[in-house]
């Protein structure tokens, strides 16, 4: 009866490390974890201004951090955003966010950069490179027109 009762409890304890361990797997190897922030910080300048924001742990912003640094001509759109066309594609993973914020660093299809300088809701699918955490001032730097805005890795 004890070596029954062990072994029950054994096999117990191997199917919780299992269950706990792939549950960890998951977590940290899903490349699509667009939630966390990476800690690689970027400056974005634009003109004298400059605003700090946070990659997010994808392949995308992984893709667009080895481009840098870049000094970019963006062209104005919409009243809300800035976009560029980037020469190479990047990997991307697009989804609706429903609301776009300001300060959302994000790409539309694969090569264009878009730079929001508003918050409004979009039907129109983007994937997740960074965020300005303090986007206060932001569409004044970028004006009405084109920019000139350069992206550095911190």
């Amino acid at each position: 009866m004890k070596i029954t009762g062990a072994f029950l409890m054994i096999l117990i304890c191997v199917q919780l490390f299992a269950c706990n361990k792939n549950n960890e797997i998951e977590q940290t190897n899903n490349p699509e974890n667009t939630s966390n922030t990476d800690t690689v910080m970027m400056k974005i300048t634009i003109g004298t201004t400059i605003f700090t924001a946070k990659f997010y742990n994808n392949a995308t912003a992984t893709a667009f951090k080895a481009k840098l640094p870049m000094t970019i001509n963006m062209t104005e759109l919409n009243r809300n955003e800035k976009y560029f066309d980037l020469s190479n594609a990047l990997p991307a993973n697009a989804s609706n966010p429903g609301t776009i914020q300001n300060g959302d660093l994000m790409l539309y299809g694969s090569k264009t950069l878009v730079l929001f300088y508003k918050t409004f809701s979009t039907s129109y699918s983007y994937t997740k490179i960074g965020h300005i955490e303090n986007p206060s001032g932001l569409a004044t730097a970028l004006g009405s027109g084109n920019a000139t805005v350069t992206f550095k890795a911190d």
